[in-house]
């Protein structure tokens, strides 16, 4: 069984000319790449099919339940724990639900902006609840000496890295900090090599000349230093105060009555998830032995094409389908306009190793996830960027005339 587990993973080795000191090492297959729900079949159904079904029975307000109890933290004893990055996003929901179960959290950051802000689900009470029980350390997790300095023998147990980009920058946190059970490691489903075979899993090949290499090197740090590490790849992360502009992008175009351009036929299938059902996954890696030198895709189950995306947002705005207008990027050049949120191409992951080990079923739907972020930011007049409709312009000039609204 082992040698079929190593045939599936593969040897990766970073680039010569990285300035790392990882850089002249190779990974060798471990842990982290293993799939439970394919080596243990003695059930009739993988532990991805039980937990569909049982989600089935439950029904959606029992998920909801479960989601907001976190209930798997009952096991799990209250860890102090720093949290890199916790003030925007992925960090105001996750340090939200570490402190619900229980936990100390203390959030790292440069002190350059407040700490607490709120998140569209609070009420003043759980607000004010939240505010006096958060703990800040004003650091820059650059400066090696000051890092020393806040961390050092305050005994911490647990680190959850959500800002992290670079090994070096773990490295600092890893030699300040001193021993510690557990480290949680956000990463990205951008890490993977571009591929004819789909959906991405973990163990599959990845990229070390993307955009998000620092996480490969980060993850390979972890390993190499013998933590007890997880990492978490998300695909596209959606969902209320969201800073990249996914849904927002097709919703101000919406709400304006304008076409929205997309890339090639529209076909492209991509994925996302929303970030209460990221945050709920993170918590439940939380003193799980199975997490253990872990890589775990996280994202909805779903997957959607882009002009299914496109009519999804109409749909979670109330509002008619789009006039959608298919274009050739290559017949563009749009400079530093953006003309599209997503990578294109196909771009869409797994998640079923994370359903199987984590005992985590993604309580948003994809439709009522995008209601969920409209109604509680978008729809209430709150976004994080104005739209810029330069690429757009580009586009329906090209096309002017030979505009169709597609069914």
């Amino acid at each position: 069984m082992a040698s079929a587990v190593s045939m599936r993973c593969s040897t990766v080795q970073t680039p010569k000319a990285c300035t790392s000191a990882l850089s002249q090492q190779q990974i060798a297959p471990f842990a982290g790449l293993r799939r439970i729900n394919v080596l243990y079949k003695e059930s009739a159904a993988c532990p991805a099919q039980q937990l569909r079904a049982s989600a089935a029975r439950r029904g959606a307000a029992a998920r909801g339940a479960a989601r907001c109890s976190t209930v798997m933290s009952a096991a799990v004893a209250p860890k102090k724990i720093l949290m890199l990055g916790g003030t925007r996003f992925i960090g105001l929901y996750l340090a939200r639900q570490l402190i619900e179960a229980g936990h100390e959290v203390t959030l790292l950051t440069r002190g350059k902006k407040p700490v607490t802000y709120r998140i569209p689900d609070d009420t003043d009470e759980s607000f004010a609840k939240f505010e006096q029980s958060v703990k800040h350390i004003a650091c820059d997790r650059t400066d090696a000496e000051a890092m020393k300095t806040h961390l050092q023998n305050k005994g911490f147990e647990v680190v959850y890295d959500i800002n992290g980009r670079e090994a070096d920058e773990c490295a600092l946190v890893l030699d300040a900090v001193g021993p510690i059970q557990q480290y949680i490691f956000c990463s990205s489903a951008g890490v993977y090599k571009k591929s004819d075979q789909m959906p991405h899993r973990e163990e599959d090949e990845v990229d070390f000349k993307s955009r998000h290499k620092g996480k490969l090197f980060t993850e390979e740090l972890l390993e190499q230093r013998g933590i007890n590490w997880t990492s978490v790849r998300p695909v596209y992360i959606y969902g209320p105060l969201n800073y990249n502009p996914v849904e927002e992008f097709f919703f101000h175009r919406i709400k304006a009555g304008r076409p929205i351009c997309v890339p090639g036929s529209g076909m492209q299938v991509t994925q996302l998830g929303h970030v209460k059902d990221l945050a709920t996954a993170f918590v439940k890696i939380l003193g799980n032995p199975k997490a253990a030198r872990q890589v775990y895709n996280v994202a909805g189950e779903r997957y959607v094409t882009f002009d299914g995306l496109a009519k999804a947002c109409a749909a979670a705005m109330g509002a008619p389908e789009p006039e959608l207008v298919h274009f050739n990027p290559k017949d563009f050049d749009f400079g530093k306009a953006k003309a599209f949120p997503m990578r294109d191409q196909h771009f869409f992951a797994s998640v079923d190793k994370a359903m199987a080990d984590l005992d985590w079923v993604p309580e948003f739907g994809l439709l009522d996830g995008l209601r969920d972020s409209y109604e509680k930011d978008f729809g209430r007049g709150t976004f994080r960027k104005e739209p810029d409709y330069t690429a757009d312009d580009m586009v329906l000039e090209r096309v002017k005339g030979k505009v169709s609204a597609m069914a």
